[in-house]
């Protein structure tokens, strides 16, 4: 039997298995919904589901949550009808696919949407193999149960050992209704943040490095509105998290055979947050990031940002272990297990110690340390715009806006010319943003961070995956660069405004301009305090980590204070959505609209 024969014929529900559970997918509990159908019908819907033994109302697809699991293989024609039963518009972008920009599944830039109770299809051909996932780009319905995992076959192997595979989506759910939540950070943005500073704190730090340095430490993130451990903007205070629809009181298990070698294929499909994920005792060699090859590193742990898919192989010698996700600001957690019986009980690990920002995290010279900061309060905060973002485009593609959703993101101000670009040289266009009530703070010396292991993992004894170690499968060769840009990545966190370049999304009036097959670096700078998971659709761009390993990626985890280059080949006309992938820093502004010209 071949290997993938065997791969569908071992991939059954374990009978008498916790996982056999009537709310999660199939393919959760071993099957595969989907396996090699080119002809697909996804049914959108809303129902009353259990999720960790609580009643909600997720957004279901054919029936289940997450939705099914679509298997393909690369080469694939593609015929993809989605049947929209919900009481308001929906779409389905294709996270991380190569395809035509106007099926990239964005609402009023790639098409209208899909109407209530109306019909749409999608048609595409595979390009492509790996790990992939699908999502709503519609309002904030991929908060509330709209995506799910993709996996595309090679047409010849790929090369990899491994008997049996096991996908691992995490995502988090909140039983509060999701404007709600956006409506509570508009207007508080640290409210789900549980794990503030507290008087006993300043007491031990103040014992620990002296009164003088402590309070002035405290002054100056006081100066700044600014929290040492604001390290997410939804928390565990609200939040479920889920493994493959399943929390840790559920237990997703995989269940395998002594002996067998298994692939993970790991999917952060969050609204909000970042995990790091670990299996206690067992080594993961990565093999993939975001579905294409990379050279296989060995290393105990990683940080999975919003919107990253990593692939790893594991080579278990004990009959279990914990797969352990957890938030990077330690407000919560979602296990599940990989065994060889249904009847064994995982050890699970408590919750590490909260990390806390540093100097760093504020993009700061270490030589400036100790003197007063710029005046970053002394602005007018009097025309902040509190309003929330609408949905709808000028015509792209000549299409009729009159039905457009304006319930979600305000694309209404896209016109898309940069003429004054000159193509022929060789430049870096340094954007000079305004320090407005959309900009309170600045990186004054930001800094590539690439080989720093993620905020709170620093001191862990085990290997954590840095991107400087992400190497591409290929040997790449950097190409003749024809434009530099640079890009701000910009906030007012105490008014909940998020921007490039200091301009929310509702405001821009130009996009970004590339000319087909250009060679763009761009320059991206976090100004805030946040690291910010930025993805670009429809095109890879190379990670420039070092002299040659250049790894192709569609989703990059930005730490605060961060300067980090990317080069982009410009070989995919259309327009195309360029983003925050936490879904209320999009809805609040960080997004922007790439532009590629035909080919001429």
């Amino acid at each position: 039997m071949k290997r993938r024969e065997f791969l569908k014929t071992s991939l059954l529900p374990v009978v008498g298995s916790p996982a056999f559970l009537g709310h999660v997918p199939l393919w959760s509990q071993g099957q595969i919904d989907t396996m090699g159908q080119r002809e697909v019908l996804l049914d959108i819907s809303q129902s009353s589901r259990e999720i960790d033994s609580s009643a909600a109302n997720p957004i279901l697809i054919n029936n289940s949550f997450p939705g099914p699991l679509l298997r393909w293989r690369e080469g694939d024609d593609l015929s993809i009808k989605v049947m929209n039963n919900l009481n308001e518009k929906t779409s389905i972008h294709w996270h991380g696919i190569l395809l035509p920009f106007q099926m990239d599944g964005v609402p009023g830039l790639s098409f209208n949407g899909i109407d209530a109770h109306s019909e749409f299809e999608y048609r595409f051909q595979l390009r492509q193999s790996g790990t992939y996932w699908y999502h709503s780009h519609s309002g904030f319905q991929e908060q509330i149960g709209h995506y799910g995992p993709i996996i595309i076959d090679p047409i010849e192997d790929d090369g990899y050992d491994y008997d049996r595979e096991f996908v691992i989506l995490i995502s988090d759910w909140s039983f509060e209704d999701p404007q709600r939540i956006f409506n509570k950070l508009k207007s508080m943005s640290d409210n789900y943040n549980y794990q503030q500073r507290t008087l006993g704190d300043l007491v031990n730090e103040m014992q620990a490095e002296g009164i003088s340095s402590a309070l002035s430490r405290r002054m100056m993130w006081g100066q700044m509105r600014m929290n040492e451990t604001d390290i997410a903007d939804v928390t565990g205070s609200t939040y479920k998290y889920l493994l493959n629809g399943m929390s840790t009181n559920e237990l997703w298990r995989g269940i395998y055979n002594p002996g067998e070698k298994i692939r993970l294929r790991m999917i952060n499909a969050s609204a909000m947050s970042i995990f790091n994920v670990r299996i206690p005792g067992l080594p993961m060699n990565l093999i993939e990031a975001d579905g294409e090859k990379i050279r296989p590193i060995e290393t105990d742990e990683i940080q999975l940002g919003t919107g990253e898919v990593f692939d790893a192989i594991i080579v278990p010698t004990q009959d279990i272990y914990t797969v352990f996700c957890e938030s990077n600001d330690r407000s919560g957690f979602v296990a599940g297990a990989i065994s060889t019986s249904a009847s064994l009980t995982p050890n699970i690990p408590v919750l590490r110690s909260r990390p806390t920002l540093t100097m760093k995290d504020m993009g700061m010279d270490h030589s400036t340390m100790g003197h007063d900061m710029p005046a970053m309060n002394n602005m007018d905060h009097s025309t902040m715009d509190h309003s929330t973002m609408g949905h709808d485009m000028p015509a792209m593609n000549n299409m009729d806006h009159s039905t457009m959703d304006h319930s979600t993101m305000d694309h209404s101000t896209m016109g898309h010319d940069m003429s004054a670009m000159d193509n022929d040289e060789q430049v870096t266009q340094t954007h000079n943003h305004p320090r407005d009530h959309g900009v309170i703070n600045l990186a004054e010396s930001p800094v590539s961070r690439l080989a720093e292991r993620p905020l709170g993992l620093e001191l862990e004894p085990h290997r954590v995956l840095t991107y400087s170690e992400i190497s591409a499968f290929d040997h790449y060769m950097t190409p003749s660069i024809d434009r530099e840009i640079e890009l701000h990545l910009t906030s007012n966190m105490e008014r909940y405004m998020w921007s490039f370049d200091g301009i929310k999304f509702s405001e821009v009036r130009e996009p970004i301009t590339f000319g087909y097959n250009e060679m763009i670096r761009a320059n991206l700078v976090n100004d805030t305090m946040m690291p910010h998971p930025i993805h670009l659709h429809g095109m890879y761009f190379r990670l420039v980590n070092g002299p040659m390993n250049h790894p192709k990626k569609h989703t990059l985890l930005l730490k605060p204070g961060e300067k980090v280059s990317i080069d982009i080949r410009a070989n995919e006309p259309g327009y195309w959505a360029f983003h925050c992938h936490f879904l209320y820093h999009m809805m609040a502004g960080m997004m922007r609209v790439i532009k590629v010209d035909n080919e001429v």
